[in-house]
Parts: C-alpha cells; structure tokens; sequence
C-alpha cells in the first residue's frame, strides 16, 4: 500500500456527534475552547452505581449544536435502529455533503465502501431485551432486537440509505475500532477494489450494565462530584476514564479522484499501522512495545521520521497504566525529539468513546492540521515522574502551525492502530 505516491488518499468531508454536540464546526470551536461535554448521568437511575457520569450526546432540546433525530430518521425508522446507527447515520450524513459526495451513477456506488468500526454496537439494546424476555417473556420482544444490536448494521444502514455497494465492513475492535475503520479503508483505495470510502467508527453504549461493567474491571473514574474534571489524561493524579459515546466518520479518495470531480482535499492520511500486544486482554505492556510498532508502521508507511511531526493527539483515557505505556511508546519511537512535539488527549472534554473514539479524534487531529491549532489537555496539572519534560497542552489549546500529525487508538485485547495525517 502506497499512499505517499504522487497520488496521495486524502480526506474530503467529516462528520461528528459528540458530548460536544454535533457537527465538525461546533463541536470544535468548543473542543478548542476548553469546553467539556462530561455531565451526570440523567437518562435512568445512577444513585446505586460507583460511577454516575458520562459523555452524552445532547438532544436538539437544549443545547443549539445538539441531535434532533427527526432530521436523521422518522418516527417509524427511528424504532428499527439503536442509538450508534442513528449517530453514524447523522455524522455520514455530515461527512458525505461535505464531501460533495451523492453519486447517482451506478458505478459509483459501485465503487463506493462502508466501513465503520464499533466496539460493542448495540449493546443496550440486549440489555433491554434481556429485561423483556425475563419480565414479560419472548412473545414481548421486538422483532428488531437482532437488527438493532448487530455491530455492522451501522454500517450496513448507511450503505442501504446511500445504495453504496462497495466493501461494507465492521471492525470490531474495541478502542481501535473507529482508527482501523479508516485504516481498512486506505487499503481498499490502495488495491483499487474502491474509489471513494465512507469510514470511521460509531457508539452508543452508556447504560446501566456498561457503566457497571467497566466500573467492575477498575477502569472508570468515579469521581462524581464534579464531571468535567473527571477525565485527566496523562495527569498525575488521573483514575480513570469516563465512558462516553458518539459517531466520527470521513469520507477518502485519491486525490486525482476528488480533483476530478472538484471536491476540496483536507487532509492526506500519509500512513497506517497497526500490532497486536500479545500481552494481556485489558492492559498493554508498560513499555508500549505493541503501540510502538504501530507508530512504526504508520511512519514507514508515510516514509517519514519523528523530525516532521508538529503534533500527537493521544489515545490516553485517563487510566494510570495506559497513559503511562503511549508515553513509553511514544518516547522509544520519537526519542529526543518528543519533548519538542505537543501531545494532547481530547478524551478529557469528550470522554471515551471507545469504538468511535479514533475516528472521532482522527478528525480532530485533522483540524488541528486545517486550522492551525492545537487543541488541550484538559485538567492537567501535575505529570507522571519521568515525563515532566513532556508538552501535553495543558488546559488551553494554542494557535500552532501544524504540517504533520500523528493520531493513536489503542483498545482491549491487544490492538494498536495509529495513523499519520499531514497538510494535503
């Protein structure tokens, strides 16, 4: 695969639903501006749980930059799809007029892929099916729980609604999801089997169980008293990460492609890699040696070295190992350089949004690249021992000339993904 040839895969529309709120614009002016979208829970009841905060996508209702899913799907479609369908159909339908992308030829649709990854798709929706089969039996259940909780049917409802009929696929791998969603998309345009891909990630899975579920495996802060200061990345004091959801998705071609057709090119996604840990199912090595070979392979792929990059947005949730083993990787890729090179996490103003997370700050590192600026590290005052020589862009973002950034997702079970973006 060669996307550094003289035809580069460049980026042509995004799209977001966020904590933040929904659209690429707003939800960056408020990225920017030191904003959180983490709140106390108020969708079911939370007082019996450790952890009882979250980042949720705020409603049309009450707040301008919010979700209306009236203008996503109707009454009667919004029964047949969970919430992470209705995420990736609203940030699709974002990233895809941006794009200028609405083919009516058939062999363009032909030759468009889907690819949006999830870590665990519908999962409130099986919980509520559970209850339901317990309390009321089998003959209550709807007859939309299959197709509702099915990882790839975001995927496959945004291929329905659009008639593309290229590659459809689902990674589902976790916190990596939303990163490798693109990444397997780079690889279908390198192989010509598609000229233009839909990809990123999407997730919907703030309820009861999960937050129980990951409060279990000691991973969630439960710091309630104040939830916008509960996620702090790479902090000293950091105790975990806050569960969040939401939708990125962007829409690749070659750059002969979208000039062809007069599309505007954002940004060039120059490398990919990705590695398995090998290691452990909920924790990589404390040296980040799986990250590492990675980064790795993402700038072999770029052909370029640690001396070009001007910015990191890291993966960090906010949990004590897994910070400290991407600044491990990031120190044996990058050596001395890396103090020279901001790093920031925006999961401490959105939160994690596990399968979507990638994506979602795959597109935030490419504004950074577009507008020249780098967005902060909330909540961040005191860092690990042997990494104070480190610029994590502490709670205000800052106006910097971007040309070459690198963007990590690192998930459970092992899997590493990491991407190089640069100015087209």
């Amino acid at each position: 695969m060669t996307p550094t040839s003289k035809d580069p895969i460049v980026v042509t529309g995004m799209g977001l639903v966020t904590p933040l709120g929904c659209g690429v614009e707003a939800v960056w002016d408020r990225l920017v501006k030191g904003k959180s979208g983490l709140r106390r829970v108020d969708r079911f009841p939370v007082d019996d749980l450790a952890t009882q905060i979250a980042g949720m996508v705020p409603g049309a209702e009450n707040d301008d930059a919010g979700l209306d899913p009236d203008t996503v799907v109707s009454t009667k479609d919004r029964k047949k799809i969970d919430l992470f369908t209705l995420y990736a159909l609203a940030a699709a339908s974002e990233a895809l007029d941006q794009a200028g992308w609405h083919p009516e030829d058939q062999r363009q649709k032909d030759r468009t892929a889907t690819l949006i990854g999830t870590g665990i798709g519908g999962f409130p929706v099986v919980t509520q099916a559970v209850r339901t089969l317990d309390e009321r039996g089998p003959r209550r259940l709807s007859p939309f729980v299959v197709p509702q909780f099915l990882g790839n049917l975001a995927a496959g409802n945004v291929s329905i609604r659009y008639g593309f009929r290229g590659p459809i696929g689902a990674p589902i791998t976790a916190c990596a999801a939303g990163l490798q969603g693109i990444g397997d998309g780079m690889r279908l345009i390198a192989t010509g089997e598609a000229d233009v891909v839909l990809a990123g990630g999407t997730e919907a899975c703030v309820d009861r169980l999960a937050l129980a579920g990951f409060n279990a495996a000691r991973a969630l802060s439960t710091e309630n008293d104040d939830p916008a200061r509960a996620s702090r990345p790479y902090d000293r004091s950091r105790s975990g990460f806050v569960l969040s959801e939401g939708a990125g998705l962007i829409v690749i071609e070659r750059l002969s492609h979208a000039e062809a057709r007069g599309a505007t090119p954002l940004v060039t996604l120059e490398g990919y890699g990705t590695s398995a840990d090998a290691y452990h199912l909920t924790a990589g090595p404390e040296d980040g040696s799986g990250a590492a070979l990675a980064i790795i392979r993402a700038l072999e792929m770029a052909r370029t070295t640690p001396e070009a990059f001007s910015y990191v947005n890291g993966h960090a949730t906010s949990t004590p190992v897994g910070d400290a083993g991407e600044v491990a990787a990031l120190r044996s890729v990058f050596g001395d350089r890396l103090p020279k090179v901001p790093i920031s996490s925006t999961k401490s103003a959105t939160g994690h949004l596990l399968g979507a997370a990638g994506a979602v700050e795959a597109i935030f590192t490419a504004l950074a690249i577009m507008k020249g600026a780098i967005p902060p590290t909330l909540n961040f005052s005191q860092a690990d021992e042997g990494a104070e020589d480190l610029d994590f862009v502490p709670d205000l973002g800052r106006q910097a000339t971007v040309d070459r950034a690198l963007c990590n997702a690192f998930g459970f079970g092992g899997v590493n993904a990491a991407m190089v973006l640069a100015k087209p």
